[in-house]
């Protein structure tokens, strides 16, 4: 079973950037990955996906902003993150589909976005 680390967060200024890796345990090639966030007293939210073949999709908040892509070869996955809002602090995960309906998620990262 594939596990994912989350790494790349910390503290920014507004306006600044960030990118955010995953790191699969396994061979990832075949399976969609999503980001999420959770922001305190939020619900987790999904902010971008990529599938196997590197197709992206993002949620409306951030399109434009950041950028998800995969490198099949080294099993991870990254989420770009340009001209950062403070509404974009949160703590990031990194989930497979397979992973999340179990209520499976790894200990993300912080990103912290000071205006």
């Amino acid at each position: 079973q594939v596990q994912l680390v989350e790494s790349g967060g910390g503290l920014v200024q507004a306006g600044g950037s960030l990118r955010l890796s995953c790191a699969a345990s396994g061979s990832i090639f075949s399976i969609y990955v999503g980001w999420y966030r959770q922001a305190p007293g939020m619900q987790r939210e999904l902010v971008a996906g990529i599938s196997s073949t590197g197709t992206t999709t993002y949620a409306d908040s951030v399109k434009g902003r950041f950028t998800s892509s995969r490198d099949n070869a080294k099993n991870t996955v990254y989420l770009q993150m340009n001209s950062l809002k403070p509404e974009d602090t949160a703590v990031y995960y990194c989930n497979t589909d397979r992973h999340r309906l179990r209520g499976m998620w790894g200990q993300g990262t912080q990103v912290t976005v000071s205006s």
